[in-house]
């Protein structure tokens, strides 16, 4: 059977298999790599996946991608590493449950899909004995689960940009704490900011000796990991082919775009919320079929979300057989009706995200962070346009609350616990490079890098 080909979204790129789409991340038009047809999964073996713990069901899902390109036996091996930690599914009432996707190292979603990179890069550069550097941007988890993937794969280096006013410090120290083969710098700007040099430099012909990959959700390699969960949670929680509801706290979108790839799957979903925070991009998008992205974009207490245009609106337009550049700009208008139909979003204000920790909290003694609120708020605010009809629904955490202390204790009264991984990086000293939002500044400081 021939390999799986992925195109760009721009559609100006040949086509590659799964091993060049990971290793290049953006292609060289500065399209986003999309398979050019979904793999799917019969309903009988997506109900098998009850009886299966969460690294078989990853395996599964991901030798659809991965036929002819890495050994069955290998993959099953890289997912039972890379999953071995809990994912726990919280029941708050009726059939709705908060998904935690909190618990791996870094205590954020992007653990999910930066170990599962890592892996299997690893594989890829040592099967051809190449040198990678991976660039990448970060407003908030990203950068900190990307690093700890990476640290100390042969290989590779690492290189993560965030904005430096906008993370907390918890989110901080998990990435500039570590060496070796791990570099952090502070931009003077915004997330925008740090997204647009990372791409810039993909499409820089002066960097073409420097081979340079993302580990951004730019990368489809960061997707397909993400679509795995989605699976676990319905094998959970729905019966064999029921339709299940999703909300997805969303930034630059590619949390949600691996629900939309499980979708495709074949997964039954009866809606994906798409709630995001003051970067109302999106929902006005939908709501009106012309998007405008918001520049610069607006800082919000849900900072990873601070994205004020997300990269894989690209790839969901696609879906909907539109076509978007990278700048934002619609060369082909989607399925505006499809899209409605399967999707729908709102914008959740700081105001409205401190209310729901706060209401949440006293009605059900659960613990919600502002990233997890949104998904929450957003969820109710579905409810009131369409009836959950007895449905499963589930309600995605992405990050440890630990990570926004000063923020739970000043909206609830008290510090949530802190992880114990958390707790020793806080401790150990930062070491980090700065500079302005400035691509010739950074092209230079990435030249030197490779040079060193």
């Amino acid at each position: 059977m021939a390999a799986l080909l992925f195109s760009s979204t721009n559609g100006q790129s040949p086509a590659v298999n799964l091993r060049e789409a990971f290793l290049r991340g953006q292609a060289p038009d500065r399209g986003l790599y999309f398979p050019e047809k979904f793999p799917t999964l019969a309903p009988e073996e997506i109900a098998a996946f009850a009886k299966l713990p969460y690294h078989e069901i990853a395996f599964r899902v991901l030798s659809k991608y991965t036929d002819g390109i890495i050994p069955s036996d290998v993959l099953a091996t890289l997912c039972r590493d890379a999953y071995n930690f809990e994912i726990p599914l919280e029941k708050v009432y009726d059939r709705v449950c908060v998904m935690r996707l909190d618990q791996g190292p870094t205590a954020s979603f992007k653990d999910f899909a930066a170990r599962m990179m890592a892996r299997l890069m690893g594989r890829f550069l040592h099967e051809d004995g190449k040198q990678l550097t991976i660039l990448t941007a970060t407003s908030g988890d990203t950068g900190a689960a990307v690093a700890h993937a990476f640290h100390n794969v042969p290989g590779i280096r690492v290189i993560v940009l965030f904005p430096i006013n906008e993370i907390s410090m918890s989110q901080r120290k998990l990435m500039t704490t570590l060496s070796d083969n791990v570099r952090t710098v502070a931009i003077d700007g915004k997330f925008d900011d740090c997204q647009a040099i990372v791409k810039q430099a993909f499409a820089d012909p002066a960097l073409k000796h420097i081979p340079l990959s993302s580990a951004n959700s730019i990368n489809i390699g960061r997707l397909l990991p993400q679509s795995v969960y989605y699976f676990y949670a319905a094998s959970r929680l729905a019966q064999p082919g029921e339709p299940i509801v999703f909300s997805v706290p969303s930034g630059n979108f590619g949390d949600m775009m691996g629900a939309v790839v499980a979708r495709e799957m074949g997964l039954p979903v009866k809606k994906l919320i798409v709630p995001v925070n003051d970067n109302d991009a999106f929902p006005r998008f939908l709501a009106s079929g012309h998007y405008e992205k918001i520049c610069p974009s607006r800082n919000s207490v849900s900072n990873a979300m601070n994205v004020g245009h997300p990269s894989n609106l690209a790839r969901l337009v696609a879906v909907y057989s539109g076509r978007m550049d990278e700048t934002g700009k619609i060369h082909q208008q989607p399925d505006l009706a499809a899209m409605r139909r399967d999707l729908f979003s709102s914008s959740i204000s700081d105001q409205r995200t401190r209310e729901t920790i706060r209401e949440v909290w006293n009605k059900y003694e659960l613990l919600l962070e502002a990233h997890g609120a949104v998904a929450w708020r957003g969820f109710q605010d579905w409810l009131a346009t369409e009836p959950l009809s007895g449905l499963p629904a589930v309600i995605l955490e992405t990050a440890n609350p630990a990570k926004f202390p000063e923020e739970i204790e000043k909206t609830i009264g008290f510090a949530p616990d802190v992880p114990p991984a958390m707790t020793a990086a806080i401790k150990l000293p930062e070491d980090f490079d700065r500079m302005g939002a400035d691509y010739e500044k950074f092209r230079k400081y990435l030249i030197q890098r490779h040079i060193n």
